[in-house]
């Protein structure tokens, strides 16, 4: 029987907080392309967590409400895993990488078949107190020199 050390961090969050405090939350084999997932989550990068989630929840794109649901779950990580204030928040880290592709075929003409590629994402939203964003300040996110 093994004993489980439950005071260290996983390896996951050593290599996308390292000791800052933060949480995150990501969402796998989503099926929705990367190029179009990185578009929704390229607009909320950087932003304060309240504006990011109504950006979001007025976003056309169809990933917009996959991405707002992960953004919602790493707020909610950070409120009770860590004990942190979903007010002064902000999206620090938001990654897609691809997952698996399911290939498909459709009939052709003449007997032929032609590949359907259904894409799949690994969508990933790390948030953390403004303060402690690296390269930011929360002057700065403000638009004054620090």
């Amino acid at each position: 029987m093994s004993t489980m050390r439950t005071n260290e961090p996983s390896a996951r969050r050593e290599s996308l907080l390292g000791d800052q405090p933060g949480a995150f939350a990501r969402a796998r084999y989503v099926r929705i392309t990367p190029q179009k997932a990185r578009r929704v989550v390229d607009m909320v990068r950087g932003m304060d967590v309240e504006s990011a989630l109504v950006t979001l929840q007025f976003a056309p794109q169809a990933a917009a409400e996959t991405v707002g649901k992960i953004l919602a779950s790493a707020v909610a990580n950070a409120e009770t895993t860590e004990g942190l204030d979903a007010a002064d928040l902000v999206v620090s880290q938001a990654m897609v990488d691809e997952g698996p592709t399911m290939k498909r075929w459709r009939a052709r003409a003449q007997g032929r078949a032609s590949r359907i590629n259904k894409r799949t994402s690994h969508i990933t939203i790390v948030v953390a107190p403004a303060g402690t964003v690296a390269g930011t300040t929360t002057q700065a996110k403000k638009g004054r020199k620090a």
